[in-house]
């Protein structure tokens, strides 16, 4: 059984529910562990239409929510923060990872340079399958070096990309030097301490794959990668979802403990 959650989010941003809504499910799950992880407000020049309202002025009222549950009992509270990582803000991503007491910091990969990598609009028809491979191939370069930063404590749904065109992200993974490139990603995340999400989000895509997909998952057992287990929920519905099938899938490979951060501190869990 898995005992937690750890990647959630709340009305602050996209969500449906706030916080003690979201918390409630949780505890009707029978998780131990519960984790906010918020999206971190975005620098200037960034933009997410799905997010509610002021996401930076609303911001510091989700930390004083998710503290105040800390002291609620069972599950216990983590605060987290799902940090958007782009290179070309650094001081300004560093400056929100230190501003709050956070238990720890997941890495999002959402932005390809300015290119949003889940807006429909951006996987059109108009590119060229090569033009394609070319942008998962930076995705993992760029995961490397988020990897490196000394920022991040877990890596996101580590094959969003494929979020838009999940034939084309299988096509390139068969494609010689692409599962290289994820070794050497992955490898880096073994090297500093930092998690691989497996994640229950991409079950409730039309693809029904988890993050990540199999090939993935195979490379980062055979490197020793540590894993933590996320359900990205946006819903009360989505809290824990499909974990059952995500611990079978994480046995699979021959995994039988998660991680979990406190106070930016690895521990482990059997699940």
């Amino acid at each position: 059984m898995i005992l937690a959650d750890v990647h959630n989010h709340t009305i602050i941003s996209h969500g449906e529910a706030t916080a003690a809504q979201m918390y409630e499910a949780a505890q009707a799950r029978g998780l131990r562990w519960y984790g906010f992880s918020e999206h971190s407000p975005l620098p200037p020049g960034y933009a997410c239409p799905l997010y509610h309202g002021d996401l930076a002025g609303d911001f510091p009222r989700y930390v004083e929510e998710a503290l105040r549950l800390k002291s609620a009992g069972s599950p216990r509270v983590l605060l987290g923060m799902e940090l958007d990582w782009i290179p070309s803000h650094m001081p300004y991503m560093r400056e929100l990872a230190a501003r709050w007491p956070f238990d720890y910091v997941i890495g999002g990969l959402h932005f390809l340079g300015s290119l949003a990598v889940g807006s429909p609009g951006n996987w059109n028809q108009g590119e060229s399958e090569e033009e394609r491979h070319a942008r998962f191939a930076a995705y993992y370069r760029e995961m490397k070096a988020m990897a490196r930063s000394g920022l991040m404590n877990i890596v996101a749904h580590p094959d969003f990309i494929k979020v838009r065109c999940p034939e084309s992200f299988h096509a390139w993974l068969d494609r010689p030097g692409s599962l290289e490139l994820i070794r050497e990603t992955l490898c880096a995340m073994r090297e500093g301490g930092v998690a691989l999400e497996v994640s229950s989000a991409g079950l409730r895509k039309e693809f029904a794959e988890p993050y990540p997909a199999p090939a993935i998952m195979r490379l980062a057992a055979e490197e020793g990668v540590n894993i933590s287990f996320g359900s990205d929920a946006h819903s009360t519905a989505d809290v824990a979802f499909a974990f059952d099938h995500l611990a079978a899938y994480a046995r699979s490979f021959g995994y039988a403990r998660s991680v979990v951060f406190q106070a930016r501190q690895p521990f482990h869990l059997p699940f």
